[in-house]
Order: C-alpha cells, then sequence, then structure tokens
C-alpha cells in the first residue's frame, strides 16, 4: 500500500477529466450563473482571479499568480496534516518491518495488523490524499473559469494567449520540471520508497502531455501551485528539523 501510488492514480485520471473538459460552446461564467457548480465553484474561482488581476493592473498572469497563493494558504492545515502522517509513518516503519516478517506468509493478516497499528496509533494511511482530493474541483474549475471567461481566456500574457495552449511548449515544459523537482522535494523529505524514483518520472512525462493540449492559464497554476508546494515544504520541513536537532545532540 502506497499512498503516493493513488495520488498519482488519481491526479492522471484528473488529468485525463481535464482533456475531455473541452465542452462545445460553453456559457460565459457570471453572477447569474445556475447550478451548484457554478454558483460555489467556477463564480468563486473566477470572481477571485478577477479581483486580483484588476488590483494588479489588469493583467491576468499575475492574477492567477495570487489565486494560486490564496488557494495553497487554504488547503495548507491538510499540507500539515500530510506531513505529520508521513512523519508518524516514518517512525512506525520498524514496527510495519516487523509485522511484515512476522506474517510474511499472511499477507491479509499483515493488512490486518498494520491496521490495527495504524488504528492504535491514530493514523489515516491516506491522509496524504487529501491536499490532492480537494483540489481536484479546484482544477477542473479553473478550467471552466478560463474558457467562460472572455476577458481571461483572450488575455495575452508573456508570450502566450491565456486561453490557448503555449505555442512554444515553454509552460508545458517547466510545469514538467517543476512537477519532477517537487516529487523530489516530497519524497527526499517523506523518504519515499526507492520503486518510487520511476513515478518522479512518469510523472512529468504525464504533465507534459496533458499540459500541451491544455489552455496556458491552467499550465500556469499549475507551475505557480508547483513552486509555492516547494517553497512551503522546504519552510515547513526546515521548521521541524530545526526544532528536533536539540534531541539529537547535535547542536554545537
Amino acid at each position: 500500500m502506497n499512498k503516493r501510488i493513488l495520488s498519482l492514480v488519481i491526479l492522471g485520471g484528473l488529468m485525463l477529466l481535464l482533456s475531455g473538459c473541452n465542452v462545445t460552446n460553453p456559457p460565459p461564467i457570471s453572477e447569474e450563473s445556475e447550478g451548484f457548480w457554478d454558483q460555489f465553484f467556477v463564480w468563486p474561482l473566477y470572481w477571485l482571479i478577477r479581483e486580483s488581476s484588476l488590483l494588479l493592473g489588469d493583467n491576468y498572469g499575475l492574477g492567477i499568480l495570487v489565486a494560486t497563493i490564496i488557494i495553497r494558504l487554504i488547503v495548507l492545515p491538510l499540507m500539515i496534516k500530510q506531513i505529520k502522517s508521513s512523519k508518524k509513518m516514518q517512525e512506525l516503519q520498524p514496527e510495519m518491518q516487523k509485522i511484515r516478517e512476522k506474517y510474511k506468509n499472511d499477507p491479509q493478516k499483515a493488512q490486518q495488523e498494520t491496521m490495527m497499528l495504524f488504528q492504535k496509533h491514530n493514523i489515516n494511511p491516506l491522509a496524504g490524499c487529501l491536499p490532492l482530493l480537494v483540489q481536484m474541483p479546484i482544477l477542473i474549475a479553473f478550467y471552466h473559469a478560463i474558457i467562460r471567461a472572455p476577458e481571461i481566456k483572450d488575455h495575452n500574457f508573456l508570450w502566450m494567449a491565456l486561453g490557448q495552449p503555449d505555442p512554444y511548449y515553454i509552460l508545458p515544459i517547466l510545469a514538467a520540471i517543476t512537477t519532477y523537482l517537487q516529487s523530489k522535494v516530497m519524497g527526499a523529505v517523506m523518504q519515499n520508497n526507492p520503486q518510487m524514483q520511476m513515478m518522479y518520472v512518469l510523472m512529468p512525462i504525464m504533465i507534459l502531455a496533458i499540459a500541451v493540449t491544455l489552455p496556458s492559464a491552467l499550465s500556469l497554476y499549475w507551475v505557480y501551485g508547483n513552486l509555492f508546494t516547494i517553497v512551503q515544504t522546504y519552510f515547513l520541513y526546515r521548521d521541524k528539523n530545526t526544532q528536533s536537532s536539540p534531541k539529537g545532540g547535535t547542536a554545537k
């Protein structure tokens, strides 16, 4: 059982869903849009991007940056919960290894004992998937906010039109690179198994393949989000390592 594999499967399904979200002639998004999805997901996200952009000189590229930071700050408590869960999982690795060795001929019993161990220490093995699950509707709403808002779809930022794929593939490449860096940072911090190294390669390739077909605004959000996660992870774990160093007696 590996949370990273489950996360990748979920994200892969999401990317396939996004690639098929190209609805023909979708209605423009507005405050009068009806339906739960439009009222509580697409419209609020569109409003956030629009207002942020207006404050920054009608620059929707920077507005997307502000919206990304706000969204990631909202999801931050889930990330902290993921960190705590991952740390507990690391601490229990010796006990989990003993269970695997003791019941190596009885996988079902080993799984039962492992789940009992998780319950004893109040650990949810799927906690690491929570940030990704929360971001799934946000990504889809982001897509709709872009294609259903002419001021975003027709806006140019740097060399690209936000409503069209990057013609030079620069942004998809950046999305793939930052995805790789984010995976490496998270993997180094959470001490993932060596076999997950293959996923560090497959994940960016998948992101690259999908990003070349998506509006540049969505790829821009992905790049911003990856950079935010890298910086966020560094500071969160740096603080934890600083706090734990006196216990190890390494302070001079």
